[in-house]
């Protein structure tokens, strides 16, 4: 029936119904060691090597509590303006599934370490949307399995599966919002800018890499639509998973067009998980979705209460750095730049970069400029992120600083990044090795200039009978000839002066 479903129009969607979102985030921490034992979280190791009988739930092995993970999601609950709880216990949520070795999770059921909290939203437009945080809690992540032989990676028509436990155990926080309505048409832009700035403060925070595309991040939207008007709740979807900030985005537009096609087709929207297709943008089931009664939850008698002292969460609270949005308007004010600029830096993944090349000394406009323009465009060709690219703001810098001193022109500053982009050392090195240093020698200009106006005796009469712009013959002769290294500028001047006009 799904595969088949026609979909509707999304103005048709928002015409009719009421989208209501609610969005779990989870978020791995970058602890050293994991959340209940002393096994390193290091991501990418060979298989099953970062493992111990605590997290491979082997008979007689107990767990003890990660002090640092406690305190990072201290720190995030107070990033979000929530209430730290005096005290409250582990539990476990027993369910069986190959990637927990345990067969139960262990997490924090009705006694979360932070709740009752919010997250201010600005949207492209400048309106604000206030996200209720409903709690964020602690747990441990579970392993991995790899389905191999089906057609789409998952269990159904898979040959066998491999199971990598490395990521069991490691220390998890998720974020619940509390019930998110009257989003109308921005629903999906709603969802993208929440996970958007939650990833963003807690990358502030310094307690986690959130690499969505490595599963350090992950959402789970839920989502169900109410006829216009008609205030009555109606049944949710929850897509999980979603690992990237535009797919949360595409799965809600897609999910609420999906459901207005389930509906008007007369049928029941089913309570489920379902799956994200990133190659084709539409979701599809997965199964149907538990009640906290399906997970039999009861406290962990293995471990004791979390307890944090009033005295402890104030001083977690002074480590808070300055906000993400906070910093933004700072820069903003201090560079003299439009909201639209500072959204295209946040958007183009540049602002760290650009403002750590102004730390090393370069001005704001030209560390945008290669930012976000020659840079952006080598990050795309290499296929890899801007973030990702193997030159450092500081070797930025530097190359601005070779132009403003004269010793590059922007075309030569070109070639020194991409030398240093393959790998062939510091700027003034590539420079060196490169042979790009501008030709600063007045004699060896006035000599090229002279060449190139015997080479061009006609272009020559024309400069001295008052057609300046035809000098731009000359210039491209001796550029070629001094194989870019030259002062255009400079030679412009030259050429007027030999010619006499």
């Amino acid at each position: 029936m799904t595969a088949s479903l026609d979909l509707v129009d999304f103005d048709d969607v928002v015409a009719r119904f009421d989208p209501v979102l609610g969005i779990e985030v989870h978020v791995e921490l970058s602890t050293r060691t994991k959340m209940f034992c002393g096994c390193p979280t290091g991501f990418g190791a060979e298989p099953n090597t970062q493992v111990c009988p605590v997290c491979l739930g082997l008979p007689g092995a107990l767990p003890v509590v990660n002090r640092a993970a406690v305190e990072a999601a201290m720190r995030i609950g107070l990033a979000l303006n929530c209430s730290i709880a005096p005290w409250g216990r582990f539990a476990r949520k027993n369910y069986f599934y190959p990637d927990m070795p345990k067969n139960f999770q262990t997490s924090q059921y009705d006694e979360p370490i932070a709740v009752d909290g919010f997250l201010d939203l600005t949207l492209d437009d400048g309106e604000v949307v206030r996200i209720g945080i409903e709690r964020a809690h602690m747990e441990e992540d579970t392993g991995k399995s790899l389905h191999v032989g089906g057609a789409d990676g998952r269990i159904h028509g898979a040959d066998h599966s491999l199971l990598d436990y490395n990521r069991a155990g490691v220390p998890l926080i998720e974020i619940v919002t509390k019930m998110i309505p009257d989003t109308g048409a921005r629903a999906p832009e709603v969802a993208r800018a929440y996970v958007t700035a939650l990833r963003d403060l807690i990358k502030s925070l310094d307690v986690s890499d959130v690499r969505m595309d490595q599963g350090s991040m992950r959402a789970d939207v839920n989502l169900s639509l109410s006829p216009s008007g008609s205030g009555v709740l109606g049944t949710r979807t929850e897509t999980k998973n979603v690992n990237s900030l535009r797919s949360v985005e595409r799965a809600v537009r897609h999910e609420m067009s999906r459901q207005a096609g389930v509906l008007d087709a007369g049928g029941e929207i089913v309570q489920e998980t379902r799956h994200f297709d990133e190659s084709t943008g539409h979701t599809r089931a997965g199964r149907r979705k538990e009640t906290s009664e399906d997970y039999r939850y009861f406290p962990e008698p293995d471990l004791v209460p979390i307890a944090p002292s009033a005295e402890w969460v104030e001083e977690l609270r002074g480590t808070l750095p300055e906000l993400p949005w906070e910093r933004r308007r700072r820069i903003q004010d201090d560079w003299g730049i439009s909201d639209e600029e500072i959204r295209d830096l946040v958007n183009a993944g540049a602002l760290e970069l650009v403002e750590a090349t102004v730390a090393a000394g370069a001005p704001s406009g030209e560390a945008r400029s290669w930012w976000v323009s020659y840079l952006a465009q080598q990050a795309n060709t290499r296929s890899v992120e801007l973030a990702d690219l193997a030159i450092t703001p500081a070797q930025v810098a530097r190359v601005i600083a070779l132009i403003a001193e004269g010793e590059l022109t922007n075309k030569l500053a070109r070639q020194v990044v991409d030398g240093v982009l393959d790998g062939e050392g510091e700027p003034d090195e590539v420079v060196a090795s490169r042979g790009l240093k501008v030709v600063s020698d007045e004699g060896a200009l006035v000599a090229a200039v002279d060449a190139a106006l015997a080479e061009q005796p006609d272009v020559a009469e024309k400069i001295r009978g008052g057609k300046v712009q035809a000098a731009g013959a000359i210039v491209g002769a001796v550029m070629k000839a001094t194989k870019g290294q030259a002062d255009a500028k400079r030679v412009r001047e030259l050429i007027i002066e030999r010619v006499g006009a």
